[in-house]
């Protein structure tokens, strides 16, 4: 058994080196800049859909807001609002990594990473419009939970490369008819389509397998804060969660709701305690932000050629952390409904400012504004809580302990509510495979919890460079009815329709 689990685990970091690490070093001066395959595909592309959007994250940035806060569209029961689905991407966008992961950016980048991350947020949520318009425009009716489902299995698996239906084409032969073929002012599109179903399923299986590892890392983050808060041993702990999480999942149409409770909570409290510690250390703040972009330009790491860490550390960073081009967020966002497909691709890049712009740089201004002296050498969650404990004392260890869970849980709750429309698609509506997979992720949340595997840290990366390499497959030629979307909303807003 341990030799089959060695062999998946070389696998496993094998394709995540190909994947995460550098793939090739550019030199600049003294600086060394690494470029892995991932930040080759997603910055370029967010740069990409920044232009074509005309800059739409800064342009757009008020009818965001203002999407966002419009009350629910439909008066169909089992839909969700638009504002609904961006609490459940939420859920799943923050969690160790706007914990953890950032500490880990400022450990290894310094305060300059922060900047960068700030900035792939900006490309990012163009990239994040995209995804979650086209999951929008090819959603479909969901008869086993009701309202709507969708997402990157469905436009990945419709996309055609052909401009017109040929009646030679053997999988059109088999698959469609005319009533399979919807011609839209966003562009042709298929209900049925074999040409990229292969990818899809590929897309699919890496989404299930990326979640499964989130479970493990859920429940072992949390037991493990636990211990460290409460003295309260990790078993009882994960029986507690499992037992919770149980209950919720397996109650119909109970996750939204719960989840709509817990995240507002969840950001309104970490977002609260920053301003208390920026308050607090008002006088510290204008060094803190001269440190952030004196260190995000190089000024003092150039000559010792730390610059490449900083920029990357940042970069890697914001990309993990935002999903934008994961194809994770527009499960949520086809779930939704909208009068307008661009209304909830709106609303999903919103969702990558708050979790970077607002929540990762929460984590990042708690550690700044701590004395470096007692935070050098620190990494991780340790340094997380050493900051806290430093600005609020050893109420800072529960605090984060007790945020720590609300961000791992309504994950939890997120990639389960990620995963039915994928389920349907690849099982078809059988309610087992929904209630299997279920299990599978409380069977993973169990064993995370007692045990810590560190493999599945690299099991939960792999999936996600996995599935944002198969949705930029479908993405990138799919953008144009995207674009068309984008502009037909902007046409419809000024002529006040």
């Amino acid at each position: 058994m341990e030799i089959i689990e060695n062999f998946i685990v070389a696998i496993v970091r094998g394709l995540n080196n190909l994947l995460w690490g550098d793939l090739f070093t550019v030199n600049i001066g003294n600086t060394k800049i690494g470029l892995s395959i991932m930040v080759l595909i997603l910055l370029p592309v967010g740069i990409m859909f920044t232009i074509r959007t005309k800059f739409l994250p800064f342009r757009l940035f008020p009818e965001m807001i203002r999407v966002t806060l419009e009350p629910k569209e439909s008066n169909e029961e089992k839909a969700i609002s638009g504002l609904q689905a961006l609490i459940v991407a939420t859920a799943t966008r923050v969690g160790m990594g706007n914990l953890a992961g950032v500490a880990a950016a400022v450990s290894f980048g310094g305060a300059g990473a922060v900047f960068w991350m700030w900035i792939v947020a900006l490309f990012g949520a163009a990239t994040s419009f995209i995804e979650s318009t086209l999951a929008q425009i090819y959603k479909e009716k969901d008869p086993l939970y009701g309202g709507f489902r969708g997402g990157p299995s469905y436009y990945i698996s419709r996309m055609r490369l052909m401009t017109e239906v040929r009646e030679d084409d053997i999988c059109i032969e088999k698959n469609l008819d005319e009533s399979d073929v919807a011609s839209t002012k966003y562009g042709t599109h298929y209900r049925q389509s074999c040409g990229f179903k292969t990818v899809a399923i590929l897309f699919s299986i890496s989404a299930l397998i990326c979640w499964a590892g989130i479970s493990q890392i859920v429940a072992n983050s949390v037991s493990q804060s636990f211990v460290n808060a409460f003295s309260i041993p990790p078993l009882k702990t994960t029986i507690a969660l499992v037992i919770i999480s149980g209950i919720i999942i397996f109650k119909k149409n109970t996750v939204v709701n719960i989840l709509d409770k817990i995240v507002p909570v969840m950001a309104c409290l970490y977002l609260l305690i920053t301003i208390f510690i920026m308050l607090k250390n008002i006088g510290s703040l204008p060094s803190m932000f001269v440190q952030i972009f004196e260190e995000a330009f190089g000024i003092k790491q150039v000559v010792s050629g730390g610059f490449g860490a900083v920029i990357m550390n940042g970069v890697k960073r914001g990309l993990f952390s935002n999903e934008a081009g994961s194809g994770s967020a527009p499960n949520a966002a086809a779930a939704a409904h909208v009068s307008h497909p661009s209304k909830q691709g709106l609303i999903q890049a919103f969702g990558v400012f708050i979790d970077t712009l607002f929540i990762c740089s929460c984590s990042a201004f708690i550690i700044l504004l701590a004395p470096s002296d007692l935070t050098k050498g620190l990494m991780g969650m340790d340094l997380l809580q050493t900051a806290m404990n430093y600005h609020i004392g050893e109420i800072g260890v529960i605090f984060i302990a007790v945020i720590l869970f609300l961000f791992s849980f309504s994950t939890f709750l997120g990639v389960m509510f990620y995963s039915r429309g994928i389920l349907a698609f690849l099982f078809g509506d059988k309610w087992w495979a929904q209630h299997a997979y279920k299990l599978v992720g409380l069977l993973m949340l169990f064993f995370g919890g007692i045990a810590q595997y560190n493999w599945v840290w690299d099991l939960g990366d792999l999936g996600v460079a996995l599935m944002t390499v198969f949705n930029m497959i479908a993405i990138i030629p799919l953008s144009n009815q995207a674009i068309a979307s984008l502009k037909d909303y902007e046409e419809r807003r000024k002529n006040k329709e």
